[in-house]
C-alpha cells in the first residue's frame, strides 16, 4: 500500500487511514505510559512502600529501558518483521502494565516498569517504520508525521490528566491497568488493519553493541541515582561511573569495526544529525525532570489533589499545542537557528521563574505563569530539533534517524532525572536541618528548576553554533569544493544561498510535521 495507489484507488485510502490510526494509537499508548504515573507517584510510594530513591526508579526504570533499547528495537523490527515485532511489543507492554498494577513490593513494581520500557522500545520504532512504509516521501508522509507528533503530545498531556482522575477515583493501580487495557485494544487493531508483507530487511543484529551500550547506560544512571544517598566518593558509585566510561568507550570501538553496527557512522556524515541529537539530549535532560518535580510540588507542598494536579497541567499542554502551531510561522520569519534559540531561552525563562516557588505559594501565583512559558518553549524547540535531526538523512536511514532522536531524548531524560533528583535530595537534606519539611522540599525543587534553566540557557548558546545554516552547509561540502579558490563576492552569494536553502528545507520538514497537529 502506498500513496501512488491511493491516487488511482479511492478504496485504498480508508485502509491506509485505518492502518495509520492503529499505528498512531500505538504511539499514543507509549506516550501515555510515560506520563500517567507522574501524578500518582506519592500514592504509589505510600501503597508499595518505596523510599525517596526508589520512587525515582519508578520513572527511570521505564525511561532507561525504553531509551537504551529503542535502536535495538528498531533493528529487530527491520530483521524480524515490523508488524511482528510491533504485536510482540504490545503483548509484552500489556502484560507488564498489568503486573505493575498488581505489584505489592517495590522490586516487582520497578521490574515491571523496566519490562514495560522493553515493550515500548519495540513498539515505537516498529510503528514508526510501518508508518514510513505506508507513506513514501512527499506531502502524505508529512501529514502522517503530523499525526504522529500530535498523538505524541496528546498522549503526554492525557497521561497527566488521566493519571490524576484514575488515582483519585479508583487508586494508583488503575494508572497501569488502563494502559494494559489500551495496549490490548491497540494490539487487536494492529492485527486487523496493519499490513505486514515485505517489511523485513536483510542483515545481522548487533548483539554485542546493544549489550554494551545498555550496560553503559545502566551503570551511569545507577551511579547518579545512588550518589544521593551514598555520596559521590562512595566506592560503588565511583566504580559504576568508571564502568560506564569504559563501556561507552568499548561501544565506540565496537561500532567502528562492525559491518552491521547498531549506530552506523554514516548517519553523522552531514553534521546535522549529530547537532540535532546532541541538542535533543540536553533538552530531554530537563524534560522528564520538569514533569517529575512539578506534580510533586503541587501535591506535597501546595496540597493539591491528584485530579487538581492533573488539571493544573492543562495550561502547559495548551501552550504546547499553541507552540507547535506557531513554530513554522516563527521559523519562516526569523530563521530556524533563531527560532530554536529563542524557544530554548523561553523555556529556560519559565524554569527560572519556577525556581522562585515558595512553601506557602499558590498554583496561580507560582505555577500557572511559568507553565505557559515552559510549554511554549518546549514545543517549539522539540519541533525544530526533530526537523534538524532528520534533515538531509537519506531514505534508507530515515527510520534509524527517527529512532535515534527518540533515543537521545529518552536517555537524556533518564540521566537528567537521576542527576536532578540527586541534587534536589541533597539540597532538601541540608535544608531540613534548619527549615520545616515543606520549606526543605521546596528548596530542593527550586534547585532542580534553577539548574534546569541553566542547562537550557547553555543549550541555547550551543544551538547558535551548531545549527547555523552556513556552517552546516559548508560542513557538508566535498573537500575539493571547500578548497576551490573563488572570488570573495561569489563566496558571499554562495553562503547566502546555502543559508536560505537549508532554512527552507528545515522549515519544510517542520511545516509538514505540524500541519496535521494544527488541524487536530
Amino acid at each position: 500500500m502506498n500513496l501512488e495507489r491511493t491516487k488511482d484507488d479511492p478504496a485504498a485510502r480508508p485502509r491506509q487511514g485505518s492502518a495509520l490510526a492503529a499505528l498512531a494509537a500505538a504511539q499514543f499508548t507509549v506516550m501515555l505510559a510515560t506520563s500517567i504515573v507522574n501524578v500518582a507517584l506519592p500514592q504509589i510510594r505510600a501503597g508499595v512502600g518505596l523510599s525517596d530513591g526508589g520512587i525515582t526508579w519508578v520513572v527511570n526504570a521505564y525511561g532507561l529501558a525504553f531509551g537504551a533499547l529503542l535502536l535495538a528495537g528498531g533493528r529487530a523490527a527491520d530483521l524480524l518483521g515490523r508488524r511482528r515485532v510491533l504485536i510482540a511489543g504490545l503483548a509484552v507492554f500489556a502484560g507488564s502494565s498489568l503486573a505493575a498494577g498488581l505489584a505489592a513490593s517495590p522490586s516487582v513494581l520497578i521490574a515491571a516498569r523496566a519490562v514495560q520500557g522493553l515493550g515500548a522500545a519495540a513498539i515505537a520504532p516498529a510503528a514508526l517504520a510501518l508508518t514510513m512504509g505506508l507513506f513514501p516521501p512527499g506531502p502524505g508522509r508529512g501529514r502522517a508525521l503530523g499525526v504522529w507528533g500530535a498523538v505524541s503530545g496528546a498522549g503526554g498531556a492525557a497521561g497527566v490528566l488521566l493519571g490524576g482522575m484514575l488515582t483519585q477515583a479508583w487508586g494508583w493501580p488503575w494508572v497501569f491497568h488502563i494502559v494494559a487495557l489500551g495496549a490490548v485494544l491497540v494490539l487487536i487493531t494492529v492485527a486487523v488493519f496493519v499490513p505486514g508483507a515485505g517489511d523485513r530487511e536483510s542483515g545481522r543484529f548487533d548483539l554485542l553493541g546493544t549489550a554494551t551500550v545498555t550496560l553503559a547506560l545502566t551503570c551511569l544512571v545507577w551511579a547518579l541515582t545512588s550518589a544521593r544517598g551514598s555520596g559521590w566518593t562512595n566506592g560503588g558509585v565511583l566504580g559504576a561511573l568508571l564502568g560506564a566510561v569504559t563501556l561507552f568507550a568499548a561501544f565506540a570501538v565496537i561500532e567502528r569495526r562492525r559491518p552491521d553496527a547498531l549506530i552506523p557512522p554514516r548517519l553523522f556524515s552531514t553534521g546535522r544529525v549529530a547537532a540535532g541529537n546532541l541538542l535533543m539530549t540536553l533538552l530531554g535532560s530537563v524534560w522528564i525532570g520538569l514533569f517529575f518535580f512539578l506534580p510533586l510540588y503541587q501535591q506535597q507542598v501546595l496540597g493539591m489533589s491528584p485530579l487538581a494536579t492533573g488539571a493544573g497541567q492543562l495550561p502547559l499542554a495548551a501552550a504546547n499545542i499553541l507552540g507547535a502551531i506557531a513554530a513554522p510561522r516563527v521559523s519562516r520569519r526569523i530563521g530556524a537557528t533563531a527560532t530554536v534559540t529563542a524557544a530554548l531561552l523561553t523555556e529556560a525563562g519559565g524554569l527560572l521563574w519556577l525556581s522562585r516557588i515558595s512553601a506557602d505559594g499558590s498554583y496561580l501565583g507560582d505555577v500557572l505563569g511559568p507553565s505557559v512559558l515552559v510549554g511554549l518553549g518546549l514545543s517549539i524547540a522539540f519541533v525544530q530539533l526533530t526537523a534538524l535531526a532528520v534533515d538531509g538523512v537519506p531514505g534508507r536511514d530515515a527510520g534509524l534517524a527517527g529512532g535515534l532522536v527518540n533515543t537521545t531524548r529518552q536517555v537524556g531524560g533518564a540521566i537528567g532525572l537521576a542527576a536532578l533528583a540527586t541534587l534536589a535530595g541533597s539540597v532538601t537534606a541540608h535544608a531540613s536541618t534548619h527549615q520545616t519539611h515543606l520549606e526543605a522540599l521546596t528548596a530542593g525543587y527550586r534547585a532542580a528548576f534553577a539548574v534546569s534553566a541553566a542547562i537550557l540557557a547553555a543549550t541555547a548558546l550551543l544551538a547558535v553554533r551548531l545549527t547555523c545554516p552556513s556552517r552546516q552547509a559548508r560542513a557538508a561540502l566535498p573537500p575539493q569544493s571547500a578548497k576551490t579558490n573563488t572570488p570573495a563576492r561569489q563566496n558571499q552569494v554562495t553562503d547566502q544561498t546555502t543559508d536560505q536553502t537549508t532554512d527552507r528545507r528545515i522549515n519544510k520538514v517542520t511545516d509538514q510535521a505540524t500541519d496535521k497537529s494544527s488541524a487536530t
